[in-house]
């Protein structure tokens, strides 16, 4: 499926009107809800060789932050052939308790795979559990960026931040 197309069917199962509060806590006219799009697998296929086009020689590895970016970066691994992690939100508090998934190995070069980006709040956190166990960020992607701040926040702390399409290009006007 080419970009247009992508775009088109991200919007047609994914885009709602109402009022929404996000992650982020900010108040929204619309919302994007990333698990109707992320569970429908002719989408889920093309973001994975959206995502799999930022997989240089050195990334050794991809990460996606639970819940919403596990799916992606499932895909993601299976379309570039490299190994993935799940970074958890918070330990368990039972079996390992560990807060990543996977094999995370220091001198690891990370690909972290995003759904969609507000602030960046949640993938800046994936993003210093990687870097705390001693792996390096090669760059962090999500499938949407809704321009409220999140690539300015993902840069200001270091990282280089990348989206597949943004608002704009789901035709989005400012509503929120």
């Amino acid at each position: 499926m080419d970009k247009q197309q992508l775009i088109k069917r991200i919007k047609e199962t994914a885009y709602l009107e109402g009022d929404f509060v996000l992650r982020s806590g900010k108040k929204s006219k619309y919302y994007l809800d990333k698990y109707l799009f992320e569970t429908c697998p002719d989408i889920l296929k093309a973001l994975s060789e959206e995502f799999a086009e930022h997989v240089t020689d050195d990334v050794t590895l991809i990460a996606g932050a639970e819940l919403g970016g596990v799916a992606l970066a499932a895909a993601t691994a299976i379309a570039s052939g490299k190994n993935w992690i799940i970074v958890r939100n918070s330990k368990k508090g039972y079996g390992t308790g560990k807060m990543v998934e996977g094999v995370l190995k220091a001198g690891d070069v990370v690909l972290l795979v995003e759904d969609i980006a507000t602030t960046g709040g949640q993938v800046l956190e994936a993003a210093k559990i990687i870097t705390e166990a001693g792996a390096k960020i090669k760059k962090i992607v999500s499938v949407i960026d809704r321009k409220q701040g999140a690539a300015e926040n993902i840069n200001t702390a270091g990282y280089q931040f990348e989206s597949i399409i943004t608002k704009d290009d789901l035709g989005i006007k400012d509503k929120s």
